[in-house]
């Protein structure tokens, strides 16, 4: 299996240069070569790990087999369930708990895995280079990137995230993650002024943090975050199938909170694998880029960022959108290149109709209020006594997007509600704590749920990292920090 930019066919690097790289020189994304052929029903008796190394293998075959599923089973020890990914029914709808890793946000579920993954491919092809993860936050992945690379050899982390409009708890992950390689800068601006400055760095390299470094990248935008999260969309049709609740004939249809189109795009690798998956909702709040964009083919970023209740979506580039449009394009990278090119020229672009036709075949887009969000967060706690975050809120809502069928529903949940306990607190009409462990307080009493392991150390570890520098100064910063 080789790996080759969507930007262009050559040259093509093994799957251990392409998550080494991170990105692809000429800044497009790594994509394989040709999609593996996966013998589904086979897997249907595997547990989640044992899944998860057959659907590495398959992407990675240059991995060794056994090193590859000792990856998986330490990755997915730390978890609070064995399942890793667990369906609940709430009410005609099935939610995908993907919290329960030691964040609590399902970018652990890609992020204990990918660490492991480079530290193998480190040892094999460049054992005496180190490397710099440059990661670009917009609340859950700089954490999640941060517990998964700490103290591991040869590596070391920059995040970087937006010092307002994330959530208490998400800062205090990031400014207080024990680790000697980590570090967690605060900036004045949004999550795309740090993807963008983070890009620009890539595209740099050298030039940038000198020969000693070499940099790689734990946002999405590394196909070894994306293919981790293939799994749990294979997973759970399995358990549906399992559970009688989903009939042969039917297919499910997946509701995705969507920031950078990375989750979402896993749904749709997964059902060119031949996974019976139906419409693939993406889930967008008040920055609903994409949902205009799945509607009319116009992506037009020029337009002002909304802080909104789900910070994690407060998006207005969706970098694995240029995944989609490859495939959407028959895999022509003339045609993607000349697409982004518009982007970065016009902060636009208009996709054909033809190409547009093929998305709009698996994907619907919604957007959903501030308001709609904390509606759907007390109604369904209110009538089923299940407690979600608002991100999950919000793809809750977008279920109205779906045409009335039989096909089984499934929400993906994506943090645990404890992350966001100030918008828990508003949406219940709760009275508002002086502190966050009040909030927490008040959150577990009220759904008798208890707080995750994951999150109530958090408030025991010092105070680590406190920098704080300007969006227009985020490539001198990252300079600085690697001089020798």
């Amino acid at each position: 299996m080789r790996y080759h930019s969507t930007r262009s066919h050559t040259p093509e690097v093994s799957a251990m240069r392409a998550i080494l790289n991170g990105a692809a020189p000429d800044g497009g994304l790594y994509v394989p070569a040709h999609m593996p052929q996966i013998d589904l029903p086979s897997l249907a008796r595997l547990s989640y790990p044992e899944v998860a190394g057959q659907l590495l293998h398959a992407f990675l075959p240059d991995f060794d087999q056994a090193d590859l599923q000792a990856a998986v089973n330490q990755a997915y020890a730390a978890f609070d369930t064995p399942a890793v990914a667990p369906l609940a029914r709430v009410g005609n709808t099935w939610v995908l708990e993907l919290f329960h890793g030691p964040t609590a946000a399902f970018k652990d579920i890609a992020l204990q895995t990918l660490p492991r993954l480079m530290a193998q491919a480190r040892r094999q092809l460049t054992p005496d280079t180190a490397y710099l993860v440059l990661t670009a936050t917009s609340g859950d992945t700089g954490s999640a990137a941060m517990r998964g690379f700490a103290d591991i050899d040869g590596f070391s982390v920059l995040v970087y995230y937006p010092s307002a409009g994330i959530s208490q708890v998400q800062q205090a992950q990031m400014m207080r993650m024990p680790g000697a390689n980590l570090a967690a800068i605060g900036i004045r601006g949004n999550f795309d002024d740090a993807q963008a400055a983070v890009k620009t760095a890539f595209l740099q390299g050298e030039a940038l943090t000198g020969k000693r470094l070499a940099l790689s990248s734990a946002n999405s935008i590394n196909i070894g975050r994306l293919i981790p999260q293939v799994v749990y969309y294979i997973k759970a049709c399995q358990e549906l199938r399992d559970k009688k609740a989903l009939l042969p004939g039917q297919a499910v249809d997946f509701i995705v909170p969507t920031g950078n189109f990375g989750d979402i795009l896993a749904g749709y690798l997964a059902k060119r694998l031949g996974c019976p998956i139906g419409r693939l909702v993406c889930a967008s709040n008040a920055n609903r880029v994409l949902t205009d964009f799945l509607q009319t083919g116009l992506y037009d970023k020029n337009r002002q960022l909304v802080q909104t209740l789900s910070p994690s979506m407060d998006i207005l580039i969706s970098s694995n959108l240029e995944r989609l449009l490859y495939y959407a394009l028959e895999e022509d990278t003339q045609q993607v290149n000349s697409l982004m090119a518009d982007l970065r020229q016009q902060g636009r672009y208009q996709l054909d109709k033809k190409p547009l036709e093929y998305i709009q075949e698996h994907f619907l887009g919604a957007s959903v209020t501030d308001e709609q969000t904390k509606a759907a967060i007390r109604t369904v706690f209110d009538e089923h006594g299940y407690l979600m975050d608002p991100h999950t809120a919000c793809a809750w809502a977008a279920q109205s997007a779906l045409p009335d069928t039989s096909n089984p529903r499934v929400v993906l949940a994506t943090a645990s509600p404890f992350k966001f306990p100030e918008t828990i607190i508003s949406a219940l009409h709760l009275p508002v704590p002086d502190t966050l462990e009040g909030m927490w307080q008040a959150i577990s009493d009220v759904s008798r749920q208890a707080l995750p392991a994951a999150l109530r150390a958090v408030m025991d570890w010092p105070i680590r990292h406190t920098a704080l520098v300007d969006k227009t100064e985020i490539l001198k910063d990252i300079q600085r920090r690697t001089k020798p």
